[in-house]
């Protein structure tokens, strides 16, 4: 059995003399003990130097991801025919396995051997010193460091989010100290802060001024405007605030010194700030400015980081508390975070904030990635980008009207219209149409009554055959068609004018139930004369006067049974 085994200065190929001796592990570490027993179980077969620095780092960084050398595999193919191969990294065996065909082991015995090794390196490597080896060992770590930290001094995006923090670190005690100034003041001079709103020159003028009698001795045309300094000079002359002593006025003067030197200190850092912005992330810059930029670095922790995140993602940085509320709560999730404070989002309507977001996001992320992962990038796709946001935004203010919604592309086909139209002027080719009442088509209910007419004179013709076959008396016959029987006599006595006192009672009986068709019926009869005189013949017949006749009898009789009845 061969043992592989790497050190800084290259591989080391060892025979086990002893094989029998790695079936006791517990006790193999005594073996190497000292360097007599270590040479008893393993030898020193070959032995591969690395030629160079270079050589022995592309070597390491390989070994990290278990992946064998061309050098290595060289190696292992000279020295390794038909013997099994120890080695310290299964995942390094499998790969030598299925590359070189060697077969590879790898157990608890191995890694008691390889640490025995170790141990006795320097003794079982002859020309190879303890005093060669640290130093080969630390300069391999140190390359290999630098190699895995891929250092870039272009990038460090790090100086940004120390110098951003401490941006907004010096604001918050900028702030706190002016509002001491004008509290302190204030009992000397209440009416100067009412005069003068800047903190800074604030503090200016009562750093100048001291006790407010000196104001009207002092010229403050350096710090304040003309209006603003006569202003100040008649408030001063009849404040309202107390006397206070020399001591005081000094403490203030200090504090008053403090607050100038932050001011000052703080646009040194936005000096810096705004270098390294333009010259880490210049596309960023570009979009959303040097503020908003650096603080979605410092809250994705890494330009690089930042870059691996989409653009929904981008839009709603920093609002993560807002975000997991709204999902808890099942409301609306926030269209902004961070990126509200850009300059393209403050120019929308309150509407359009919401779009305008997410396209600012969508951009944003592109060029975080253009300048994370870039060759020497500048400000040019970050500036197109700006300009079209910024058509974006005039055409969302002042949308044409002849626009389509959801169209990108100017004004809809509308077909229907278009061959009207003349080609450029708008006006139509064709006149307007007027009303044509000749093309008007009235359905009234003359066709209806007619139709009505025509199955009436049928049933008609049907009962007066009927009633030739039959006797005169006409009670049988009057028993099976009463209903018919009456419509027919009521129609009969409307059409020949004359009508019985009985044929009047049914007449106006039937009046009632039918109000809807007397206004037809009363057309008919104008319309259809010729029909009208054609049934008076026929009615003329005695076979017809006694038919209807004999219905008004039967009435009759009915009445007078049962009037006797009761």
């Amino acid at each position: 059995m061969l043992a592989l085994f790497e050190t800084p200065a290259g591989f080391a190929l060892f025979k086990v003399l002893d094989e029998g001796k790695l079936s006791k592990v517990e006790d193999l570490w005594k073996e190497f003990s000292t360097a007599d027993s270590a040479r008893k179980i393993v030898k020193l077969k070959a032995f591969s130097k690395f030629e160079n620095t270079s050589e022995a780092l592309s070597a390491a960084t390989l070994l990290i991801d278990s992946k064998p050398s061309k050098g290595l595999r060289k190696f292992l193919r000279a020295h390794c025919e038909g013997e099994a191969l120890a080695v310290a990294d299964s995942k390094l065996g499998n790969a030598i396995k299925e590359k070189l065909q060697i077969d590879c082991v790898h157990n608890n015995a191995v890694m008691e051997l390889m640490r025995g090794v170790r141990s006795q390196l320097s003794e079982l490597i002859s020309g190879l010193a303890a005093q060669d080896l640290s130093p080969m060992s630390l300069g391999l770590s140190h390359s290999l460091s630098r190699y895995k930290l891929k250092f870039s001094p272009d990038k460090v995006d790090t100086m940004i989010i120390q110098a951003i923090g401490l941006l907004d670190d010096i604001d918050k005690e900028l702030n706190t100290y002016a509002m001491r100034v004008r509290e302190w003041y204030g009992w000397h001079f209440p009416e100067l802060a009412k005069i003068v709103q800047d903190n800074i020159l604030y503090a200016k003028a009562a750093k100048l001024m001291g006790d407010r009698s000196n104001a009207a001795k002092l010229d403050f045309s350096e710090i304040l405007p003309e209006e603003v300094e006569t202003e100040l000079k008649e408030a001063a002359l009849i404040s309202m605030g107390t006397e206070i002593s020399d001591l005081d006025l000094m403490n203030i003067k200090d504090l008053c010194n403090q607050v100038l030197s932050f001011a000052e200190y703080r646009a040194q850092l936005y000096d810096y700030l705004k270098s390294r912005m333009n010259t880490i992330a210049p596309n960023l810059t570009a979009l959303v400015g040097e503020l908003v930029g650096a603080r979605l670095i410092a809250h994705g922790g890494s330009l690089l980081n930042l870059a691996k995140q989409p653009g929904s993602t981008v839009q709603i940085l920093g609002a993560e508390k807002a975000l997991f509320r709204a999902l808890k709560t099942k409301h609306a999730t926030p269209k902004y975070g961070l990126i509200y404070h850009a300059s393209l989002i403050g120019q929308a309507a309150p509407k359009h904030k919401g779009k305008i977001s997410r396209s600012l996001a969508a951009k944003t992320a592109l060029a975080i990635r253009y300048d994370a992962l870039g060759d020497n990038p500048d400000n040019t796709m970050g500036l197109e980008n700006r300009l079209k946001l910024e058509a974006r935004l005039r055409s969302l203010e002042g949308r044409e009207l002849n626009r389509a919604a959801g169209s990108a592309k100017g004004k809809p086909k509308i077909e229907v219209y278009d061959k009207d139209r003349k080609t450029g002027a708008g006006g139509l080719i064709t006149p307007g149409k007027t009303y044509n009442p000749a093309a008007d088509a009235v359905l009234g209910p003359t066709e209806l009554s007619s139709e009505r007419e025509k199955n009436e004179q049928e049933k008609k013709r049907k009962d007066e055959e009927a009633g030739d076959d039959t006797p005169m008396n006409g009670v049988e016959k009057k028993k099976k068609k009463k209903k018919k029987g009456t419509d027919i006599e009521d129609t009969h006595a409307a059409e020949d004018g004359v009508a019985g006192p009985e044929s009047e009672v049914v007449g106006k009986k039937e009046k009632k139930k039918k109000k809807k068709h007397a206004a037809e019926d009363a057309e008919l009869q104008n319309e259809n004369i010729e029909a009208g005189e054609k049934k008076k013949k026929k009615r003329k017949h005695p076979e017809a006067d006694e038919e209807v006749e004999a219905p008004s009898e039967k009435k009759e009789k009915k009445k007078k049974k049962k009037k006797h009845d009761a």
